[in-house]
């Protein structure tokens, strides 16, 4: 496993937009950012789109990751996440 660099920028989430396009081809403006989530005794942090009145509620893959969930699609339950770390190197010794 190397290092890779990247330039980015960093700056205030307080008022960011951005533009999404529709399934019909139209293209709208919503403001995005960051939202702490609390589910049953999870909490997880993750980014958000803030809908207006007319818009749908969704709850993505990304919230669901950031609490540790997944959703079972055949029984449509949540299930944990199993958490998994990786080690370089040697594996710890018993």
């Amino acid at each position: 496993m190397g290092l890779t660099f990247l330039e980015v920028e960093v700056g205030n989430p307080a008022n960011p937009e951005e533009e999404f396009i529709l399934a019909n081809g139209a293209k709208i403006v919503r403001k995005k950012g960051i939202a702490l989530f609390k589910y049953g005794e999870r909490i997880g942090g993750a980014d958000v789109i803030f809908g207006e009145d007319e818009d749908s509620v969704l709850l993505g893959m990304f919230t669901l990751e950031a609490l540790g969930l997944v959703l079972d699609p055949l029984r449509r339950e949540l299930k944990p996440l199993p958490m998994v770390l990786a080690l370089v190197g040697n594996e710890p010794k018993a």
